[in-house]
């Protein structure tokens, strides 16, 4: 699948002239759903650090054995994810990403909402935590679907020469649902007394999730299949040696399914020290105010935004691998500068940290989705990008605040957590240099080549 100097200049989406409206409301549709979906599950991940423990496991040792107990059920939803994409990917693989991520931000609004509405430990003791776990994981379970469906949606309608840009458009919407249920839970933070705050003020972030699943669901009704897409769908229809789904991805492209894991692995153990643990350091060691530390995210979070679709678009001109590759060794000299800077204590260099980790983030976070689009036929793209993406969750992000926290409170410094991420980003290191470049490929090429390599019916020939 090398791009060079194979690239072929048919797009496998609309044309950059006539269909660019066409494609930003695609765009904006996942975009939008995406915003909602990650607006509760970050939520849930910045009130684990700051308020579950306190609400639901009130009998732990120590303030950072509740905080470890929070982010073990915050652990649970990334158990789910890859259950999610299995199934999901399934379902969009054979009857389409739109209805697919239709159901996904019901499910997930759902769980959300009722988390808000869940008893405390004081009221109904171990049901809290219990029932809060069920959540977690339902809610989980739609993420999981969620992210392949709406990066495809994307991509498969993006001309070659600009799919790294446009389809790092839906990536961007993970710091916006971000920044939202950071700015939601700064404003309870700042208008209301601490015993209020921990009492019910932190409830309200997870109730408005209800209004903007309405409008999310809402903008996903009103666009249509990649054309690709469909055609893909007709080949499998017809032709009898042709298939889809988990099992054949698994049977098929396992050296994609790696591939994808590595990618996945430094990016994601990297976001959550960043945006997660960054907030136990600060509040554990320093006592840091919780509100200075919610703005300090709220200031990154925009930052973050407005960098990934240029680093997508980057990707577009000089190769997929190049992009990835200064991700990788910056994002492993992140934690040795940043808290050193953490420690000082003073606003602006905590800002500037959390930034910088950001901003290298995004040279990984931006180009991924066209990197795993391009890496599986459209057959069963959704289930091999789902799969290699949500899988690594469970080794990488669910696992990398409860570590760092482990290590904070075993060593006490910040040391062996910074040699944590150094590794992690080692491991992704050697993923992007055994990577094929494809930048430009056009997917149709992709879908020749399974084809000719399992005796197919070519896509749209049919």
């Amino acid at each position: 699948m090398s791009a060079n100097p194979r690239v072929t200049t048919a797009t496998s989406g609309p044309s950059p002239t006539s269909e660019t409206s066409g494609l930003k409301k695609i765009v904006a549709a996942s975009m939008v759903g995406t915003v909602v979906e990650w607006y509760e599950f970050f939520l849930y991940a910045t009130a684990a650090s700051l308020v579950f423990a306190t609400v639901f496991f009130p009998n732990a040792g120590s303030q950072l054995d509740g905080i470890i107990a929070a982010f073990l059920t915050y652990a649970v939803g990334f158990i789910a994810r890859p259950l999610g994409g299995i199934v999901f990917g399934q379902i969009g693989d054979r009857l389409g990403r739109k209805h697919t991520l239709q159901l996904t931000i019901v499910l997930v609004g759902i769980a959300t909402f009722l988390m808000g509405c869940l008893p405390g430990f004081d009221t109904i003791g171990y049901w809290a935590p219990a029932l809060l776990v069920a959540l977690r994981f339902i809610q989980g379970f739609a993420v999981g679907g969620e992210w392949g469906g709406a990066v495809l949606l994307v991509a498969e309608h993006s001309p070659n020469q600009s799919r790294g840009f446009w389809s790092s458009w839906p990536q961007s919407a993970v710091p916006v649902g971000n920044l939202l249920a950071t700015l939601v839970l700064l404003t309870m933070s700042w208008t209301l007394p601490a015993d209020q705050f921990l009492s019910w003020g932190w409830r309200v972030a997870f109730w408005l999730s209800a209004v903007i699943v309405v409008v999310g669901y809402y903008i996903r009704t009103h666009v249509s299949e990649a054309p690709i897409f469909l055609e893909a769908r007709a080949q499998v229809e017809a032709d009898k040696a042709a298939n889809y789904g988990v099992l054949e991805v698994v049977r098929k492209y396992p050296k994609g399914i790696l591939g994808a894991m590595g990618l996945r692995f430094a990016e994601n153990i990297l976001y959550y020290i960043i945006v997660s643990f960054s907030i136990v350091y600060l509040v554990t060691v320093h006592q840091y105010n919780t509100s200075s530390l919610l703005l300090a995210l709220l200031i990154a979070h925009v930052v973050h935004f407005l960098v990934i679709p240029q680093v997508g678009r980057l990707s577009d001109r000089i190769g997929r691998k190049p992009v990835y590759l200064a991700g990788a060794v910056l994002g492993s000299t992140w934690a040795f500068f940043a808290f050193p800077m953490f420690d000082t204590l003073n606003p602006a260099l905590i800002v500037l940290a959390i930034t910088i980790g950001l901003c290298f983030h995004s040279l990984m976070y931006a180009g991924q989705p066209a990197i795993m689009a391009e890496m599986f036929p459209t057959r069963m793209r959704y289930s091999g990008v789902s799969l290699g993406y949500q899988v690594t969750s469970i080794l990488a992000g669910s696992m990398a605040p409860i570590i760092a926290t482990a290590l904070l409170q075993k060593y006490g410094s910040w040391l062996p957590v910074a040699l944590y991420v150094a590794a992690a980003c080692a491991v992704t290191l050697v993923a992007v240099v055994t990577l094929k470049e494809t930048r430009g490929i056009s997917l149709r090429d992709v879908d020749a080549a399974d084809a000719r390599k399992h005796g197919l019916t070519p896509v749209g020939s049919l």
